[in-house]
């Protein structure tokens, strides 16, 4: 039998998950860049987000936020124009619920702006609560 010559695992070489962006500096648009809203995701890094200018892209995830942010429909993300591919961008950076609120807050981003506040799965709170079973028909079976 081999002997394990190394010092561990894909775990090893994967990194720690040093998440250093509890309070950083709002980043605002620059020329060549705009706001938009995810509005669907399509896979393989991409998806497709209603810019705040009107337009409807084709947005790809860059390589440095793959796997390290996760980009959800309705999140707002300020993405690269590219100069020669107008229906075409590039997700340079997501903004967390606090950061959405303080765009809309500047006037950057419209106040009709939906924001999603990423509630996990099983904390939907009062929306399921209207269904009524009416156990008496079914005895009558």
């Amino acid at each position: 039998m081999p002997k394990n010559k190394g010092k561990g695992g894909k775990n090893r070489r994967r990194g720690k998950n040093d998440n250093d962006d509890d309070k950083r500096e709002l980043i605002f648009k620059e020329d060549g860049q705009e706001y938009a809203q995810v509005t669907r995701m399509l896979g393989n890094g991409r998806c497709e987000a209603k810019c705040f200018d009107g337009t409807t892209r084709l947005c790809h995830i860059r390589g440095k936020l793959r796997k390290k942010v996760w980009v959800n429909a309705q999140d707002i993300v300020l993405i690269g124009l590219r100069d020669y591919q107008d229906a075409k961008a590039d997700i340079i950076l997501k903004y967390s619920p606090d950061e959405a609120r303080s765009l809309i807050k500047y006037g950057e981003i419209p106040d009709t702006t939906t924001i999603n506040e990423g509630t996990a799965e099983g904390e939907l709170g009062e929306e399921g609560d209207d269904v009524v079973f009416d156990f008496e028909t079914i005895d009558d079976i």
